[in-house]
């Protein structure tokens, strides 16, 4: 096992949970972290859930407090870049001067929010993106009982943070080019379902929409779309997010969507690893490059980096997992659904628990367990499993049983 200095660029949730499971792998070497933001590293999916709905702060998600890196002897460099790499030299430059030297590199340095989508105005006082904390702590602070608030997209984020905006009592207006919310992602009997139960608690929607432009009024923001417009307090745009890649890809490595990486993360020079939202890695059970910008996924890559900077051989071989929790609906999602795979529903979507299932060519690629839980073990184990549709709707067999026949 090599004792060598490792450098990870990054203070997200993979790059922390790289360097402590370096630590838990008995790694004796220097290991230093190095953080953009001036907060130790945290968890973002609380953002646009918990934290925005005044019901959880920074310390209830943050990895770990500044003691612990201290005591395991980790070098935890906060409001910190890296401006170059250089590759031949095994050195990086940081913005504030001065250069550390690196036997291993991992790049951890996740992704942005997209800013404007090209919307004249989108740097107006009043609207914003949430992606960090700060974010998060501006947009909560000012969510008031009536705000206003028009939400740009309705991807993740957005349909999250209209449900945690419209519990605090604020007047939420969804604005989407999509047909569906969420239906590029999981379908339309799902979009479907998800977009009637923020209606029925208030929100309002537009959609098939482009916004052209944002305006300051006299006293509010306007949201022009078209003819149609709407005033509003705030404007949320979340219309996406992009790898930061510059860094990673002006030092020569292989870069594409994202930093392209084997199945045990290594890039392009084998002395560079990159984990979490920068890494198109390729996955051993779906056999291409998969870039996956979520919880589960930051979590278990950053183990995959320690286990091969370590010398194990391990794989990244799960299939992608994903939660989310809106008004009364949770779910936790697991697979590989692509269009054109069929829906299968098991139980009443209208009574609010139910799973879904998706087919390709008979076998099962994804499933989802709607307020039904303890169950995604069980749905991971039926992916790639082929099981007829009348059985996997027929709630007298047990999940565990779909797949055997009896």
């Amino acid at each position: 096992m090599s004792e060598a200095p490792v450098i990870i660029i990054g203070g997200g949730l993979a790059g922390a949970t790289a360097a402590s499971e370096l630590r838990e792998r008995g790694y004796g070497g220097a290991v230093t972290l190095i953080a953009g933001e001036e907060h130790l590293p945290y968890e973002r999916p609380p953002l646009s859930k918990d934290f925005l709905q005044g019901s959880s702060e920074l310390p209830d998600f943050t990895v770990h407090d500044e003691q612990w890196y201290a005591e395991h002897d980790i070098d935890l460099l906060l409001g910190t870049r890296v401006e170059a790499i250089d590759r031949t030299a095994k050195r990086v430059a940081l913005d504030g001067g001065g250069t550390l030297d690196y036997a291993q590199l991992v790049l951890a340095t996740g992704s942005r929010a997209n800013p404007s989508g090209g919307i004249e105005g989108a740097d107006l006082p009043g609207v914003r993106v949430l992606r960090t904390i700060d974010d998060a702590r501006a947009l909560r602070e000012d969510l008031k009982e009536g705000t206003r608030l028009v939400i740009v997209g309705s991807g993740w984020i957005g349909m999250e943070a209209a449900a945690s905006a419209r519990q605090q009592g604020a007047e939420v207006t969804v604005i989407s080019p999509s047909r569906i919310p969420l239906g590029n992602v999981l379908g339309e009997p799902f979009g479907n379902h998800l977009t009637r139960m923020h209606q029925e608690a208030g929100v309002r929607f537009e959609l098939a929409t482009h916004v052209d432009r944002i305006e300051r009024g006299a006293d509010q923001l306007v949201v022009h779309a078209g003819s149609w417009q709407t005033g509003a307090d705030l404007v949320l745009l979340a219309i996406g997010a992009s790898p930061h890649l510059e860094v990673a890809a002006a030092s020569g490595i292989e870069t594409d969507h994202g930093v392209v990486v084997d199945a045990s993360l290594r890039s392009s020079d084998p002395d560079v690893l990159a984990v979490g939202d920068i890494a198109q890695a390729f996955n051993t059970t779906l056999r291409r490059q998969l870039r996956v910008e979520h919880w589960d996924n930051a979590i278990r890559q950053g183990k995959l980096a320690a286990a091969t900077l370590t010398g194990a051989d391990e794989q990244y071989d799960w299939l992608p997992y994903f939660f989310t929790d809106q008004f009364e609906l949770g779910m936790e999602y697991v697979g590989d659904r692509q269009d054109g795979d069929a829906d299968v529903v098991r139980g009443d979507m209208d009574e609010g628990e139910f799973i879904m299932f998706w087919l390709r060519e008979g076998r099962i690629t994804a499933a989802m367990n709607v307020n039904i839980w303890d169950v995604n073990d069980t749905l991971r184990s039926l992916v790639g499993q082929r099981v007829e549709p009348d059985r996997l709707q027929d709630t007298s067999i047990e999940l565990g049983q779909l797949a055997t026949g009896q």
